[in-house]
């Protein structure tokens, strides 16, 4: 009976400590929620304030330089040096056409370049002895006019000595042989200055003559001067085709897309495989033009990459596209034409990669990205 009492005495207690262990864990619960709520407050506080300073897309990949290597002549291919993925640098020889139909031609060239440089230096001997005799015959009309003069000063002595004697001779002061022979020397004179004028024209006409085959010698000269630069030219054109059998890489890199074998027929233009710098590559973010307002070039960028999960990249933006990516697409859009809706378009931002970025983590092009800017503390 005793403990059947002591039973029923405790009972209270045991009721009255359930109610106590029940506030507390009201007021626990009130405490964790109130916690949980100044949590979330600052949570959702500090992302707001880190999405108005960083700015992400993960419409972005890892973009770079691509060498297409193609033909500038066409022929059969006859060896290939490089196969895919490997890795070659500048000035490495690639493929190589045959050569020979090129080396004909270039032979053939420079033997018509040698051909038309003979018949150029018989010209210029023809212009030289042209002049030789272009000036022997200006002489030679100098020393018929210096004639002239002379024959001409010996006909006027001729006169004033037929006029004395025919004076004298009406007189009786001379006998008729003195008269007959100055009358001799009149005539004379008379027929060497006809003389020396016909010798002057001939020399002039002979003068005139030369100097037309000198100018003609000239003109051909210069025609012929004319047809070797052509020459050369062709020469220098085959020189160019004969060495652009050899195709080189223009950069370091790796060769990608090869499609080019042995014994191929190519043709200019032709894409045979693409050399891929990887040195220089960057990241091209399409962000939406809503995010773009404070983005400037030179802000630092944080840069994940899906191949790399945890690793995070630095880099830097460069510049931003002149204009959205669809009015550079084939077809861009033309709102003035039909019903409009508007569309948030996208503007690709270019962001490169800081020099010291990690080179044991292997970056290739077209790899997915997600770039965050940092446009404040």
């Amino acid at each position: 009976m005793d403990e059947i009492k002591q039973s029923e005495g405790n009972q209270p207690a045991e009721g009255q400590s359930a109610s106590i262990n029940q506030t507390s864990r009201k007021k626990k619960a009130m405490i964790v929620f109130a916690v949980l709520a100044v949590v979330g407050a600052l949570s959702v506080f500090f992302y707001i304030r880190y999405k108005s300073t960083h700015i992400s897309t993960d419409d972005a990949f890892i973009d770079g330089h691509i060498h297409t290597i193609a033909p500038k002549i066409s022929g059969t291919v006859k060896s290939v040096y490089v196969d895919s993925n490997q890795y070659v640098k500048v000035g490495d020889i690639l493929v190589e056409i045959a050569p020979v139909d090129y080396e004909v031609k270039e032979n053939e060239a420079a033997s018509a370049v040698n051909a038309e440089k003979a018949k150029l230096a018989e010209r210029e001997a023809g212009i030289d002895a042209s002049r030789k005799m272009l000036a022997e015959l200006t002489a030679r009309m100098g020393a018929a006019k210096a004639n002239l003069q002379l024959q001409e000063a010996n006909l006027r002595q001729a006169e004033t000595d037929i006029r004395r004697a025919e004076s004298l001779f009406k007189k009786e002061a001379i006998s008729k042989e003195k008269y007959d022979r100055t009358r001799t020397e009149y005539d004379v004179s008379t027929a060497q200055v006809k003389a020396s004028k016909e010798l002057l024209k001939q020399a002039e006409v002979a003068l005139e003559t030369q100097r037309a085959v000198v100018k003609q010698a000239e003109a051909a000269k210069v025609t012929q001067a004319s047809l070797v630069k052509q020459g050369e030219a062709v020469l220098d054109s085959a020189r160019l085709n004969f060495g652009y059998t050899k195709i080189y890489a223009p950069t370091d890199g790796y060769v990608t897309k090869k499609s080019v074998e042995v014994g191929n027929q190519i043709q200019p233009g032709q894409p045979l495989m693409a050399v891929v710098p990887l040195n220089d590559i960057y990241v091209t973010a399409n962000y939406k033009e809503t995010q773009l307002q404070k983005v400037r070039a030179g802000q630092r960028v944080d840069i994940t990459v899906d191949t790399y999960p945890g690793k995070v990249f630095k880099g830097k933006v460069d510049s931003i596209m002149a204009g959205t990516g669809s009015v550079f697409s084939l077809f861009p859009p033309e709102n003035a034409t039909g019903n409009f809706v508007k569309v948030v378009q996208r503007i690709p931002v270019k962001i490169v990669f800081d020099q010291d970025t990690d080179p044991q983590h292997v970056l290739r092009m077209g790899m997915s990205v997600e770039p965050t800017v940092v446009i404040g503390d």
